[in-house]
């Protein structure tokens, strides 16, 4: 029999955190944290990292495991989530995939083989040093050329996966979204629920900008400062995250704090758009809209548990 695996995800800002805790307690689950950011000690207002007492005894893995100055990749989320997930199943409990990296979810539901992928310092650095001389757009213009639908799917400020694709194709003379996309057709080992939170487009969007207001209040420009007091750049993984490189680049100077705050928040809800639109490539996701169940967190939650037993994950009894 396959295992089971729940996955919530969504956009920013939807809900995700206390719809999973609230799952978690009704079927006895566990939760994996599939979010790029929390997985950082001392990152915690930027990356809106659940608190130890809104987590009400549910256990959570991958968070606050790595520090700022590492690097965290699909890769290494895969080995982590692997982990955790193979003592959730020893104790026999259900494990709950949260968060928003809809590539990292992707990368652990279909168990996606990177080992095939080749790689090489030399190229890797020199692409590395045109991003530093010439800047991002001008690399997102060689992806656009190589590979329009990886140029498409991969931000230019996503200086790594750009970096990424393009030694992909160097190297192996394919298209890394082709590749991708041959990977996205494997069958997944797990018995699982692929649920995807939503709201309504302005709901979220002002749900963002309250979220942004409500992380400076509680100390967001103090805990950047912080990170770069203990020598964290720009060039680093964790402060190329929303909130981190806009407030690390108003500290260098490039603009106001004001101007910080609306390239954020705009940004932010950029981020929730293209979620949107990974999620919606997605196979055999379950689409949970708030609005069609008038915010009732009990009936979103009774809608889950139902799918949960359709799909055996959960007994009659559970």
């Amino acid at each position: 029999m396959k295992q089971p695996l729940v996955i919530l995800t969504g956009p920013t800002a939807v809900g995700k955190t206390k719809l999973s805790i609230a799952l978690a307690k009704a079927v006895g689950g566990e939760i994996i944290s599939a979010d790029s950011m929390q997985v950082y000690r001392r990152m915690d207002i930027g990356s809106a990292k659940i608190r130890r007492e809104e987590m009400e005894g549910v256990p959570h893995h991958l968070i606050d495991v790595l520090d700022p100055k590492e690097e965290f990749h699909v890769v290494r989320f895969q080995a982590l989530a692997r982990e955790a997930l193979e003592g959730i199943y020893e104790r026999g409990r259900i494990p709950i995939v949260a968060g928003g990296t809809g590539f990292y979810i992707q990368a652990l539901l279909y168990d996606i083989d990177f080992t095939e992928n080749e790689e090489n310092p030399d190229v890797r650095r020199e692409l590395e040093r045109l991003a530093v001389d010439q800047g991002a757009e001008v690399l997102h213009g060689m992806l656009e050329e190589a590979d329009p639908e990886a140029a498409r799917q991969i931000h230019a400020n996503n200086v790594k996966r750009v970096i990424r694709a393009l030694e992909f194709y160097r190297l192996t003379g394919k298209k890394i979204s082709e590749h991708n996309e041959e990977q996205r057709k494997r069958e997944t080992p797990y018995e699982a629920a692929y649920f995807v939170l939503n709201d309504v487009r302005s709901r979220l969007y002002e749900r963002i900008d309250r979220r942004v207001d409500a992380m400076l209040e509680e100390g967001l420009l103090e805990e950047v400062k912080a990170l770069r007091a203990e020598g964290c750049t720009r060039e680093m993984v964790s402060m190329q995250g929303l909130g981190y490189k806009e407030l690390l680049a108003y500290l260098e100077g490039a603009y106001s704090l004001e101007e910080a705050v609306r390239i954020l928040k705009r940004d932010t809800r950029h981020f929730a758009k293209r979620q949107l639109t990974w999620f919606k490539r997605e196979r055999d996701v379950i689409w949970v809209d708030k609005a069609a169940f008038s915010y009732d967190e009990e009936a979103l939650l009774a809608f889950m548990i139902t799918i949960l037993r359709e799909k055996g994950i959960l007994t009659e009894e559970d």
